[in-house]
């Protein structure tokens, strides 16, 4: 099966129900989607196909087969964070970081289909995310200053 993972093509010889969220990290050696309740529950795996927010704990492979996927990792070129890690960096808006992998895809989803998004808007897009750490404030700040940067 062929598919595109942040920008790059590959190729995976694997049975067609393997869940996404394990070919990133076992296969491809991408550790930055986070596995957390494996039920569409927490959001901690969230990763971007085709640009929209979806499970990668849930998502068969063969969904993505042909398609763009877009991880955590593909939010920064090889030389600097993308405006939206850097405002999460600058606000301080994580603290055990388990959940901002998926945070952070769902974010940039929002702000590239909307980039000047309300703070409703940012609560909606971040709402499927379960955060124990109460930096909830700290990260809508953020995606609010990422959507200031790049307005500019």
């Amino acid at each position: 099966m062929d598919f595109t993972v942040n920008g790059r093509t590959v190729s995976v010889d694997l049975p067609n129900d393997v869940p996404l969220i394990h070919v990133l990290r076992d296969t491809l050696g991408l550790y930055g989607t986070r596995f957390g309740c494996g039920e569409e529950a927490c959001g901690a795996c969230m990763i971007q196909v085709d640009g929209e927010p979806r499970y990668a704990c849930t998502l068969g492979l063969s969904a993505v087969a042909g398609r763009d996927v877009r991880t955590v990792e593909g939010l920064a070129d090889d030389t600097a964070l993308s405006a939206l890690q850097q405002a999460f960096l600058a606000e301080q808006a994580g603290q055990c970081g388990y959940c901002l992998s998926g945070i952070l895809m769902s974010a940039a989803a929002l702000l590239a289909r909307d980039p000047a998004p309300s703070e409703e808007a940012i609560r909606t897009a971040l709402d499927p995310h379960l955060c124990r750490c109460g930096t909830h404030l700290r990260v809508i700040r953020a995606v609010q200053r990422a959507a200031r940067e790049l307005g500019r």
